[in-house]
């Protein structure tokens, strides 16, 4: 029997987060108490924002429910080493999709893994090997989440950087935002020494570290993060303009579309148009717009179209078409 009201509260969550009816009359077994305890305790989880719908009948029945705010999760040790492992391939990879809300949520999970567990973490994440497109480079987790969390805290932000000719800065910063073309990570942030904003590839950050020194946000010259890297990326590199044309509606495809790739403009028939300057590989950016999951017409440049119509042709002759 669970004597302890928090311990006993904690013991009762963890058996309504599996996915299913809980009789009150098994929850009374399990916990050692009685029925009138576990409607007592039901009670006081709800009072902590917790969604429990209770059931009518003889024994009465209890189930946790999607309510309107995320309450705190609790997880078993396989459960968590599963997230900790999945996030952390996907934040070291620039997997197209994770992007820094998975970051934080990495950043988090691991503040408050036990030691044991972040071993088993490290031990997994070191036994496999991901399969990834492109040619980003791999970039540790933990500098992922040391960024994020400067990010959330709006703490300053110090860290070695190598430039793209090999020559290496240490950087003093007000990190912003990280932003991840599914490709890379990069971060944009305010150099506090060179008195302007600037972005910075994460895989060239090194013995990132942060200060605890507070800062108040400075006003981005542009509405976002994302709008800004474009920008930069583009003054940067050789860049070539594109347009793409996709079945849908603007609305449709621009929540499949990452974006920095730009913003989708309704045309007539149903379609839509996106518009924009990249400084990726053709080949890149084919598989991108593949992956969006829309049909779609490229209508310039004539050096995508001529990749999207090769790619086309393996794909098909892949399939055994």
């Amino acid at each position: 029997m669970t004597t302890d009201t928090p311990a006993r509260l904690l013991q009762l969550l963890s058996l309504l987060q599996t996915p299913r009816e809980w009789p009150g009359g098994e929850l009374a077994d399990r916990l050692g108490v009685s029925r009138r305890t576990v409607r007592r305790d039901i009670d006081r989880l709800r009072e902590l924002g917790y969604p429990v719908e209770a059931s009518k009948g003889a024994d009465g029945g209890y189930r946790l429910v999607a309510g309107k705010a995320m309450p705190p999760l609790l997880l078993d040790d396989d459960e968590a080493v599963a997230i900790a492992v999945g996030l952390r391939a996907g934040a070291g990879h620039a997997v197209a999709g994770v992007d820094e809300a998975s970051v934080r949520a990495l950043a988090k999970l691991e503040q408050v893994l036990p030691a044991r567990l972040r071993h088993r973490v490290t031990t997994l994440q070191a036994a496999t090997t991901p399969l990834t497109s492109g040619d980003g480079a791999s970039i540790a987790p933990e500098t992922l989440t040391v960024m994020a969390s400067a990010v959330a805290g709006r703490e300053r932000l110090r860290f070695a950087y190598r430039a793209a000719d090999g020559s290496e800065t240490r950087r003093q910063t007000e990190p912003y935002r990280l932003v991840s073309t599914g490709l890379r990570w990069y971060l944009v942030a305010y150099d506090i020494d060179r008195d302007d904003w600037r972005t910075f590839r994460v895989d060239r950050v090194s013995e990132p570290f942060a200060t605890g020194a507070r800062f108040a946000p400075r006003e981005l010259p542009t509405g976002s993060a994302a709008e800004y890297l474009r920008r930069s990326i583009q003054r940067q590199q050789e860049t070539y303009g594109f347009a793409v044309a996709f079945a849908g509606t603007a609305e449709e495809v621009d929540a499949r579309l990452p974006g920095w790739l730009g913003t989708p403009v309704d045309e007539e028939g149903g379609w839509c148009v996106v518009r924009g300057e990249s400084g990726d590989p053709v080949e890149w950016l084919a598989v991108r717009l593949v992956m969006a999951g829309c049909e779609f017409v490229v209508r310039e440049p004539a050096e995508l179209v001529e990749c999207v119509r090769d790619l086309g042709g393996r794909l098909s002759r892949a399939g055994g078409a």
